[in-house]
């Protein structure tokens, strides 16, 4: 798997949008949790905030780019034709998928790391000058603290973990517009739609089955027993979407031609 691994990271290495990509993710996740943390405060009073997880609230805009990184990741071959070459170069096209997946993997966790360490440090300067503070029963951010930590590292698997997401749906429908609107539409309108329906039983089963909803239950420190799954089962429902996407597309990519 060395050569595939090493063809894959040149790929990605001299392809100009993936540059671009990695700092769009760290950017856009950072200006937004910045950008959230402006806008509340908290009163003397007290306030009932869950501060890691609005800390972190710009992750639900960087995995748009996390998702269009994995789309990209091997729809762009499939657009160019250079698919066929690297298939004829490297036969075993499973591998082949295992390595995009891997460099991929590193990539997004790399700059997925870059992002949230951004977020913490955004609302660590920014929220006390809102009133969270100790005085008003709000602890100052801190990674030092373990829920804080858990959001944090769970966040950036998050990102990768869409990343993956958006491979394995490119890798089965072979088409950039296609992928990206099947992603999307997993993420952000089946996210929704628990709040469309009247029935609370419904409405607890697409929560806990909603890649974006139970995968960014990590990101919560408080109220834990309110939520439809915990932090850590949340996440692994968005694995298990990764994981039938990367299965179902690898199965694809060895039965058809290129």
């Amino acid at each position: 798997m060395r050569r595939e691994l090493h063809a894959e990271w040149t790929k990605l290495r001299t392809t100009t949008g993936t540059g671009w990509l990695l700092l769009a993710l760290v950017v856009l996740t950072t200006a937004a949790s910045a950008a959230a943390a402006a806008t509340v405060s908290c009163p003397p009073a007290g306030c009932d905030h869950d501060v890691p997880k609005l800390s972190l609230i710009g992750v639900q805009l960087g995995q748009a780019v996390a998702a269009i990184m994995g789309v990209l990741t091997i729809s762009g071959e499939y657009g160019t034709g250079l698919i066929r070459t690297t298939l004829t170069a490297m036969p075993r096209r499973t591998t082949v998928l295992a390595a995009k997946a891997a460099i991929l993997t590193g990539l997004t966790l790399a700059a997925g790391t870059a992002a949230v360490l951004g977020c913490v440090l955004a609302g660590r300067l920014i929220l006390p000058g809102n009133g969270f503070v100790p005085a008003h029963g709000q602890a100052l951010l801190s990674l030092a603290d373990g829920p804080t930590l858990r959001a944090a590292c769970g966040s950036v698997l998050y990102l990768a973990l869409v990343a993956l997401l958006g491979l394995g749906v490119a890798t089965a429908v072979r088409d950039s517009a296609t992928a990206l609107g099947v992603v999307f539409g997993l993420l952000y309108v089946f996210s929704i739609l628990p709040f469309m329906v009247a029935d609370p039983d419904w409405q607890r089963l697409l929560w806990r089955i909603s890649p974006m909803n139970a995968g960014l239950a990590i990101q919560a420190t408080t109220h834990l027993s309110s939520l439809p799954l915990g932090p850590w089962a949340g996440l692994g429902v968005l694995a298990a979407w990764a994981t039938v996407a990367l299965l179902g597309g690898g199965l694809l990519l060895r039965r058809r031609d290129a």
